[in-house]
């Protein structure tokens, strides 16, 4: 009985023995579990640390970015703003063109009315041209009737006054006198006796002042030309008045064929 008492105690002891040794082991790989867990604990710090470090890096880099991002909206507003500057300026370049093309159209609308214009007022100068044309002929025929009634009217004061001075018994041939820068409708010398005249179909004052004024000439750049007497003469169709008046007080012999408005009594100057 106690036998078996003692091989129950000495199963028991040995149960007892084998736990501890399997507590042991267990304890020991759990020491070295957590000896491992300790080193992988370790690692997981320094990968930790790594982490926080990777954090706060990219938290700066985020930062940045922000910064970055903030300069960016910065630049992006200013861009906008001026892309807004660009827009209104382009609108009022396009009211600028279109108020250029209106004013285009203006000076077009105008200029065709020039034209117009011109071209009536080319139609009115040809027509024009054509009346001054026939106005030239018409002038030119009076301008031959004209010359061909002075001439005409030229000759007949020559005769006249000839046969005047022919019955005051002054004899000389008459003839009209050209020289540089004067000429002379009745010009004639006969001995000390010089007979000078103009002749016109209608003649004023004027007449008689260019003929004094000729004779002044003719004593002082023709003197061989004058004689120590002279006759003056205005032989006129239609006297006006004033020549007549003039005529009388400076005592110039004016006449035409069928009268004599003023013969001085001495005739010769």
């Amino acid at each position: 009985m106690e036998f078996r008492y003692a091989v129950a105690g000495y199963l028991g002891l040995s149960e007892v023995l084998k736990r501890l040794d399997a507590i042991a082991e267990e304890q020991k790989n759990l020491r070295m579990e957590q000896v491992s867990l300790g080193k992988e604990q370790v690692k997981l710090r320094e990968e930790q640390t790594k982490i926080w470090n990777e954090i706060v890096g990219i938290k700066e880099e985020q930062k940045n970015l922000r910064e970055e991002q903030i300069k960016l909206r910065e630049e992006q507003t200013k861009i906008w703003s001026e892309i807004a500057s660009i827009r209104e300026e382009q609108k009022s370049l396009r009211e600028e063109q279109t108020k250029i093309w209106i004013e285009i159209a203006a000076i077009k609308e105008e200029q065709k009315n020039l034209r117009e214009e011109q071209i009536k007022l080319r139609e009115d100068f040809n027509k024009m041209l054509a009346v001054i044309e026939r106005m030239d002929i018409r002038l030119s025929r009076v301008e031959r009737t004209l010359e061909k009634l002075t001439i005409d009217v030229e000759d007949e004061a020559r005769s006249v006054i000839k046969h005047k001075l022919m019955e005051m018994g002054v004899n000389v041939n008459l003839t009209s006198l050209v020289l540089p820068e004067l000429e002379l409708d009745i010009y004639g010398v006969s001995d000390d006796v010089c007979v000078i005249g103009e002749v016109a179909v209608r003649a004023g004052v004027r007449l008689l002042d260019e003929l004094l004024d000729k004779v002044r000439r003719l004593r002082e750049r023709y003197p061989e030309m004058v004689r120590e007497k002279m006759i003056l003469t205005l032989y006129v169709s239609l006297p006006m008045v004033d020549l007549i008046s003039e005529a009388r007080k400076r005592g110039i012999w004016l006449l035409k064929a069928t009268e004599e408005f003023h013969r001085p009594e001495n005739m010769l100057f």
